[in-house]
């Protein structure tokens, strides 16, 4: 984009609650918001140039696209519901890396607490024998991260203070912007050796359960897997089979196919799976560290600049 807009003219059109634009109104006072439903009819003879909506879409957003939008940001990180084949050609941004820290955290806990057997070893009586346990560590054990992109990196640089030896899965072999970590491009390679295994890639229509029965047979007896990413990823039936054959010795999923998983589902019962409901990224700063990529890239449309956090719609990431 290379004209510069000034910004009174400027009229962002949105899904969300108004008083979540509070950020937005802060850095740009004169822009003006309309706020839409997010269904049904829209406002009367409505003109927008920008649009924030929900990562999955909405029922009335391909009309909502049609009142001269030039630029579509979907609140969230991932975008793998969105219904891309209504955008036509208008640019879609979203609020990627905006949780890295808070889910970089939570994936340290989880594999601290795989190690050290939290919380199996709290007590709620007199214990067999006290000041013997037989416990892991981190240090020097193998992490496996598929994918490499914010998040991933974010994990990567809380484990290597742990003593992690770390490699990070990239189909295009990239190299890391982490020295210490290994970028590998098979998952073979990624696999073979890991003793904890994160998915943190996105989902599109060609990771779609990438971890497998052949994916499981590629790994270790015993390993850990850890899901933050999304859970059609993982191919849960797959991976009952290989938590029962011990391929799989703990498997920590904040994601899961579908959410919310229905009552009854074998992942709430099964013994060597530790369940979250997609709290990973919950942080005192989650709303506003979405919002903020929102306002950066709104600066940069101002300014007449390249956006930033773009979607390729063909890769869908």
């Amino acid at each position: 984009m290379s004209e510069k807009i000034p910004p009174q003219k400027l009229r962002i059109a949105t899904h969300m609650v108004a008083e979540m634009l509070a950020p937005v109104r802060a850095a740009f006072p004169e822009v003006e918001v309309v706020t839409l439903p997010v269904e049904g009819e829209l406002p009367p003879d409505l003109e927008a140039e920008i649009l924030l909506t929900l990562p999955w879409g909405t029922p009335n957003l391909a009309d909502a696209l049609a009142c001269g939008v030039k630029w579509v940001h979907a609140y969230g990180t991932g975008v793998n519901g969105f219904p891309f084949e209504v955008l036509k050609g208008v640019p879609l941004s979203c609020s990627r890396g905006a949780s890295a820290t808070p889910i970089s955290e939570w994936v340290i806990a989880v594999l601290l607490a795989a190690e050290k057997q939290l919380p199996q070893t709290w007590l709620s009586e007199p214990p067999e024998r006290w000041n013997i346990a037989d416990l892991g560590t981190l240090s020097g054990s193998r992490l496996a991260l598929i994918g490499f992109g914010a998040i991933a990196q974010a994990i990567a640089r809380r484990a290597l203070p742990f003593g992690m030896k770390v490699r990070g899965f990239r189909r295009t072999g990239r190299q890391s912007s982490v020295p210490e970590v290994e970028i590998v491009t098979s998952l073979e390679e990624l696999l073979c050796d890991a003793d904890h295994v994160v998915v943190a890639a996105p989902e599109t229509p060609a990771t779609r359960h990438m971890l497998n029965d052949e994916s499981f047979a590629l790994m270790k007896p015993g390993v850990h897997v850890v899901n933050i990413a999304r859970g059609g990823l993982i191919d849960q039936a797959a991976l009952a089979r290989a938590l029962d054959s011990g391929r799989v010795g703990l498997a920590t999923l904040d994601c899961v196919d579908p959410e919310p998983l229905p009552e009854g589902h074998w992942l709430y019962s099964h013994p060597k799976v530790r369940l979250s409901a997609h709290i990973s990224w919950s942080s005192p700063e989650s709303h506003s560290g979405l919002m903020d990529r929102f306002v950066e890239n709104l600066a940069r449309y101002h300014r007449g600049e390249a956006l930033d956090y773009l979607v390729d719609p063909v890769e869908q990431y």
